[in-house]
């Protein structure tokens, strides 16, 4: 007969939240190129109610001579899992600290957090390296939301 009072215990794993942001070297230093990224489960705390907030975050960069490792970025993004954060406030703080890991040509983030209390708010931040300039007539590709998991 089996026991049936005996508790589950998960495993540990292997990894923890961490605000660490490793990088790697630009293969292509030498043009710019625009890297698009959609975090779609991003989450933290509301800093008066405790409550969660959830936010799709969309990431644009040019990178100069570091790009961001995306392991890292996972694991920077859950960091934020438990810690309470106004809208404004944690979208600019990822900028600054992805910033100051890869210190970029250009930066965007947008935040586009789901409704709380009937309002949809969308935070947009923006870094320009000083004296870089974009080339005439540059435009970012429009991308449909979750284009990389759907044929």
């Amino acid at each position: 007969m089996t026991d049936t009072t005996a508790t589950f215990t998960p495993p540990t794993p292997k990894h923890r939240p961490s605000k660490q942001l490793d990088t790697f070297p630009n293969p292509n230093p030498e043009r710019d190129y625009h890297i698009h990224m959609e975090i779609p489960e991003f989450t933290c705390l509301c800093p008066l109610t405790g409550q969660p907030d959830f936010a799709t975050l969309i990431l644009d960069y040019i990178p100069d001579q570091k790009n961001v490792e995306l392991k890292s970025l996972k694991f920077y993004m859950w960091s934020y899992r438990n810690e309470g954060a106004f809208h404004e406030a944690v979208t600019n703080q990822i900028l600054t600290d992805l910033v100051a890991a890869t210190a970029p040509r250009f930066m965007r983030l947008t935040a586009k957090w789901y409704v709380r209390g009937g309002i949809f708010t969308n935070v947009v931040a923006e870094h320009r390296q000083a004296g870089w300039a974009p080339l005439p007539h540059i435009e970012f590709s429009q991308f449909a939301p979750q284009s990389n998991t759907r044929g």
